[in-house]
């Protein structure tokens, strides 16, 4: 691995920044991590280093020796009136210390959206990449909508509601387009960055092959799952009161839950389409993207299950 450069991710913890480890693994780059909190028993060929982004002092050691780093982290689960400076903060931070370390890229995840109408969590995510590229290294900005994987939080919320809900709320939002990728796609695409040196400097809309209305997406979805679910208008809709129940019945939490429902409104589709050139990422459909994570979802259930028969055994 000696050949390659040494690559950091930030946000290694995460929905996107676990799949990405494995895949830079997987082509045998040298890895750092950056986390918060002490790894007991990092993977071969990863190095961890305990940071915090809104600490500056501590972003030295993270990264010294690093020519490409990925920024995969946000603070949606602070609240939505503290998440937009903590990342502005964070953002600050790294370009700092990513400036005195001499780093030569940086790849960064936003999301879609056009910039005259967005919710607080679009407009940070738009801000972050805007105090990245100010920065004195070439920073790379993919921007997509939502990303339907197992775990993500998006996918999770739809999860959620056709799941626990058989009557939906047929609210004017539903309606709003939307162009969802599969997160093996994402993959695929950041990690494709790491060759093709064309990508540099650039921002590129990423998407999946369709662009779907959120109430098509949420019917796919049921009729993936087998779920059956109705919608009826409605003129009133708590996306605070919707944002608890969420909390309080899936893996996403109350906080995150509420700045996704707030931007219900914003049109999320891709306006260009480059990036397929560059890297030619074969497109997942995605009802294929839907089966794929409630297939991961189904074998991490069996996989507890098996693991605590074997140590419930005499």
């Amino acid at each position: 691995m000696a050949d390659k450069p040494k690559i950091l991710v930030t946000g290694a913890g995460g929905f996107i920044g676990r799949r990405l480890v494995d895949r830079l693994l997987a082509e045998g780059y040298p890895l750092r991590c950056l986390s918060r909190r002490k790894v007991a028993a990092p993977a071969a060929g990863v190095e961890n280093v305990v940071a915090d982004l809104l600490d500056p002092d501590s972003l030295g050691a993270a990264l010294d020796g690093i020519d490409t780093a990925y920024y995969l982290v946000h603070s949606l689960d602070a609240g939505e009136k503290d998440f937009a400076a903590k990342d502005r903060a964070a953002a600050g931070n790294f370009v700092s210390a990513a400036e005195r370390a001499k780093l030569r890229r940086v790849v960064y995840l936003s999301g879609l959206g056009a910039h005259e109408q967005l919710s607080d969590h679009l407009r940070s995510r738009h801000e972050v990449g805007e105090i990245l590229r100010r920065g004195s290294f070439a920073t790379t900005v993919l921007r997509a909508a939502i990303i339907i994987g197992a775990g993500g939080s998006s996918f999770e919320i739809l999860r959620f509601l056709v799941r626990t809900q058989p009557i939906i709320p047929d609210l004017p939002g539903l309606r709003t387009p939307c162009q969802p990728i599969a997160v093996d796609n994402v993959i695929g695409y950041l990690a494709g960055c790491l060759t093709v040196e064309a990508t540099a400097g650039e921002t590129f809309d990423i998407g999946g092959p369709e662009i779907l209305s959120y109430r098509e997406m949420l019917e796919h979805l049921a009729q993936v799952a087998g779920h059956v679910n109705l919608y009826f208008p409605t003129p009133v809709f708590s996306a605070w009161l919707t944002s608890r129940l969420i909390g309080l019945l899936s893996p996403v939490k109350s906080e995150v839950a509420l700045a996704l429902l707030k931007g219900l409104n914003n049109e999320v589709v891709c306006r260009e389409n480059r990036i397929r050139e560059l890297i030619p990422e074969p497109l997942i459909s995605y009802d294929r993207a839907v089966a794929l994570a409630l297939e991961e979802i189904q074998a991490g259930r069996e996989a507890r299950s098996s693991s605590t028969t074997v140590q419930s055994r005499p």
